[in-house]
């Protein structure tokens, strides 16, 4: 029997009105039976085109951007060990991220750290996607795993300036490693690894398509799956656009007890250690600066009108602490200083970064003037009382910065304050906003940044010390790491 004939015999059993049934019954039976279509995400050459630029910049903040920073606060006869500290810091870094940095920080696996089924970037091709923060946009996977590179590279090489001037490099050699490892990567694995938007998108999409009861329930059970498979930190609510905790909460917690167990500098309250060139320190400051438009407006992950909001904080958050630090240090010693002013900037850069795609303009530049007076507190009064010697100021300006920022911006979100809310990706809509609960979520992701990296850091430190010893010999100190450790001159005279 043909096709034709076929049909013809079903239409004459069925009758006119069985058809007729039939048919209205198929749209009805399609809804039941096939999930909702979705969309393949797009890839968008401009997105593709910033986030290459962002990349690039974020490089530049680190080298040579901290590095001359860096190298301009301590004392001639360390310049170039600062140098290399930095510079040995990228290079590690980079090596590790790529074996399995990447895997560890961004699949799934558990709330706490990821798994290796991305180790040596596995499965990675030109034609892998990321997803960014808006349904049906993204971005190549391998520009969103370097610029995640250039995250974890800066961090550790933040730490260095803590305890410059007097570790040894291989004790450094060895340190950076097991940081990144054991605390880096499941700290940014806890704040910032999730499902992404298109995957609870079609989750949300399918529960609202479910028909009966057993199908709903099917459909919830994915949802709070896809919600479930991410970090920590993140399931609690709190947000960090660019890295409040993962970047400066995390590093200069572990910078400050890196200070704590080398000791103090050799002279250091009896003898002048004053910068040797604030001339090179300024151009460093400003190149952090221009790379931290890459650092923040980048975290948009979109050529968008996020990105445009979170430079538009990045530039007032910044003046306003440096005006802030520059005003207070002026009524209090007297004369306003360059490396006040630089250390202001640095300052609002580290506040407003948690904040940058949350807060409204307004908000940043309140924010940015709290930062510049209360880190030029800890930085001068406090650290002057506890006796502590963080060289580079690493956890006054990055540690007590980082948690001004994260916790404010928990306040500073709220559309009431013109901030930009909180997407809820089941609805597609802003959340309402709820202080308590976003405040205490903020809190407690600062706590628990602390005591990872604290706790953490205390332990490698106790490691690498027993391995190959944490600090040169006090007459090494004297002559300066420069020669000592690497053999050379920053300077010839």
């Amino acid at each position: 029997m043909t096709f034709k004939s076929h049909r013809a015999g079903l239409v004459a059993s069925l009758g006119l009105a069985g058809l007729a049934a039939l048919l209205l019954a198929l749209p009805a039976l399609a809804q039941t039976s096939a999930p909702p279509a979705v969309a393949e995400p797009v890839v968008n050459k401009g997105d593709t085109a910033w986030m290459l630029s962002a990349t690039v910049l974020v490089l530049l903040m680190t080298i040579p951007g901290l590095a001359l920073f860096y190298g301009g606060l301590v004392r001639s006869k360390n310049m170039l060990s600062v140098l290399m500290h930095v510079f040995y810091t990228v290079c590690i870094v980079v090596v590790i991220w790529a074996v399995y940095g990447y895997s560890l920080t961004f699949t799934g696996g558990s709330s706490i750290i990821g798994g290796f089924s991305k180790a040596f970037l596995a499965g990675v091709t030109p034609d892998s996607k990321a997803a960014t923060f808006s349904v049906g946009v993204a971005i190549p996977e391998y520009v969103y795993i370097a610029f995640q590179m250039t995250f974890a590279a800066i961090t550790p090489a933040l730490i260095v300036g803590a305890f410059a001037e007097r570790i040894r490099f291989s004790a450094l050699a060895l340190f950076v490693p097991l940081w990144v490892t054991f605390v880096y990567f499941p700290i940014a694995h806890m704040v910032w690894y999730w499902a992404g938007p298109d995957a609870i998108d079609a989750a949300a999409k399918a529960l609202a398509a479910a028909s009966d009861e057993a199908a709903k329930a099917a459909a919830q059970a994915k949802l709070d799956e896809v919600n479930a498979d991410s970090g920590l930190i993140f399931q609690w609510g709190a947000i960090d656009f660019a890295g409040g905790t993962v970047v400066h909460i995390n590093a200069g917690i572990a910078g400050l007890v890196g200070a704590l167990m080398i000791g103090k500098r050799v002279g250091y309250g009896r003898e002048l250690m004053s910068p040797h060139s604030l001339t090179l320190s300024m151009v460093g400051a400003s190149l952090l600066w221009v790379g931290w438009f890459g650092f923040n407006a980048g975290s948009n992950l979109e050529a968008s009108g996020g990105a445009v909001l979170a430079m538009v904080n990045s530039f007032v958050a910044t003046a306003a602490a440096a005006l802030s630090w520059m005003f207070v240090e002026w009524g209090a010693k007297g004369k306003p200083s360059l490396l006040g002013v630089l250390s202001g900037a640095i300052a609002g850069l580290v506040a407003v970064t948690p904040a940058s795609g949350f807060a409204g303009p307004m908000g940043a530049l309140v924010l940015g003037l709290i930062a510049g007076a209360v880190c030029f507190f800890f930085c001068t009064t406090v650290k002057n009382a506890l006796g502590y010697d963080d060289s580079l100021d690493v956890f006054g300006v990055h540690c007590v910065g980082g948690i001004i920022g994260a916790i404010l911006t928990g306040v500073l979100v709220n559309p009431a304050l013109g901030g930009a809310g909180i997407i809820d990706y089941t609805t597609g809509k802003i959340a309402e906003y709820a202080f308590g609960t976003q405040v205490w979520a903020q809190i407690k992701a600062v706590l628990l940044t602390l005591a990872w990296s604290g706790l953490g850091s205390a332990i490698l430190y106790k490691v690498v010390d027993l391995a190959v010893g944490l600090r040169v010999k006090a007459e090494q100190e004297r002559e300066g790491l420069d020669l000592t450790e690497h053999g050379e001159r920053a300077y010839t005279t």
